[in-house]
């Protein structure tokens, strides 16, 4: 959630950096300021009778001490004018309150200045490319073929089970599975990230404080009857777990890692984009998040990009790294940064990981703070990224990698599988 102070200081700049990102509700910074004025009046005048009750208390209490009862019970009848006023000034600012951080929730975050001008994923910034891409064989096939050959997951049985979109993974296919996330998080936790094993559900207000509420609400699993929700990404609990507390400066920077299994509604619908793991409703995912001094987040930025471009360097898999334009990004980031890797047998690049800074977007809402050296208390930044999401890198594991002796996997990944091919 946007700063108030700096609305109301810089109201021109923030229309600027929204029309970046193509907001087409500019006028509600006017009417958030205009809320916020009619707020602060109301509050003023509150304060004001508050301080003649009060007042008018006092002499009560002194008319009383000497014996004039008559002007005392004027001086109450006042007092009791007074608070019907006061009541009628609570619920007037509570209305407004109420408009005025509803108002405050349709913001998306200020892009950053770096971020290109663009309405669609195809006005994202190429950043740079790596790998090579293979040139397979005319036998290939894709990853959704190649798991049927291989008796790695088990859709069918998977829909019957839960439904459309939930794969069982099995034999060969779930130690790959368990192999890749145990490779993630040792790599995580060698660069100083501390593992976390976070809760699978939260509460409402863990939803809205990394930005799934009210922005996402429609794509996540809601447990009506206890009002928790599905984690959508490890974000979402990780981030949470120091909402609302001051972190003393030396202790920063954090840095979380965490695997979850993850929960997303919307899969999709038809077609070759959303066939066998490109898009699914459960899936595994290895995630980073760092919480820091707002004057490093954007080097700790580009260390947490390079972290996850080495990560795929590993994986032995060509992949290219877009600084996504204003039209694209997600309503929390500041500056996102997706990572592609490349899928041979269908000849498409494929979405493994997002990097993103929040600013103090996130920070704001949960008020995850710290003391600068003057004492005055401050939000702190937060970041985080896909350190990866599975789906996508088994597919393009599977495919690039097929030969006719079997499926080779990469070397980094030998010990963890315990062999060299599938």
């Amino acid at each position: 959630m946007l700063q108030v102070n700096f609305i109301r200081q810089h109201p021109e700049l923030v229309k600027e950096r929204l029309a970046v990102r193509n907001f087409a509700k500019i006028d509600l910074v006017d009417s958030i300021l205009q809320t916020d004025e009619e707020v602060r009046k109301i509050r003023t005048l509150s304060e004001n009778v508050q301080a003649s009750i009060n007042a008018l208390s006092k002499e009560v209490g002194m008319l009383m001490a000497r014996g004039d009862k008559d002007a005392a019970e004027g001086k109450k009848q006042e007092v009791a004018r007074l608070k019907q006023e006061q009541s009628a000034k609570a619920e007037e600012l509570q209305a407004l309150e109420k408009k005025f951080n509803d108002q405050l929730l349709q913001l998306p975050n200020l892009p950053h200045i770096s971020v290109p001008k663009g309405k669609s994923a195809e006005d994202n910034e190429v950043v740079r490319e790596g790998g090579i891409k293979p040139v397979l064989g005319s036998s290939a096939v894709p990853h959704w073929e190649l798991i049927k050959q291989y008796n790695l997951i088990d859709f069918e049985t998977g829909a019957k089970i839960a439904g459309s979109g939930f794969p069982l993974y099995k034999g060969k296919g779930a130690k790959l599975q368990r192999s890749l996330i145990q490779y993630f998080l040792d790599y995580n936790t060698e660069a100083g990230y501390t593992e976390y094993l976070p809760p699978l559900m939260v509460n409402e207000n863990t939803a809205y404080g990394t930005g799934q509420l009210p922005d996402k609400e429609g794509q996540m699993y809601h447990i009506t009857a206890d009002g928790f929700y599905l984690i959508p990404t490890a974000e979402v609990p990780v981030t949470n777990v120091f909402s609302n507390e001051i972190i003393k400066e030396s202790a920063l920077p954090l840095k979380l890692t965490a695997y979850t299994p993850c929960f997303r509604r919307e899969a999709g619908s038809f077609g070759a984009d959303v066939r066998g793991l490109n898009r699914v409703h459960q899936f595994d995912k290895v995630e980073i998040i760092q919480i820091v001094h707002p004057a490093n987040s954007y080097e700790v930025l580009e260390e947490m990009v390079n972290h996850v471009e080495r990560l795929l360097q590993f994986l032995e898999l060509p992949y290219r790294i877009l600084r996504l334009c204003g039209g694209d990004m997600g309503f929390t980031s500041a500056l996102t940064y997706d990572f592609e890797v490349y899928s041979a047998a269908q000849q498409k690049w494929l979405e493994v990981s997002s990097v993103s800074n929040f600013e103090t977007f996130q920070t704001n809402r949960m008020k995850i703070r710290f003391k600068d050296e003057t004492g005055k208390t401050q939000l702190l930044h937060s970041l985080n990224g896909s350190s990866l999401a599975l789906p996508r890198i088994v597919a393009a594991l599977l495919e690039n990698n097929q030969r006719e002796d079997g499926i080779h996997l990469p070397k980094a990944l030998h010990g963890y599988f315990g062999a060299a091919k599938l």
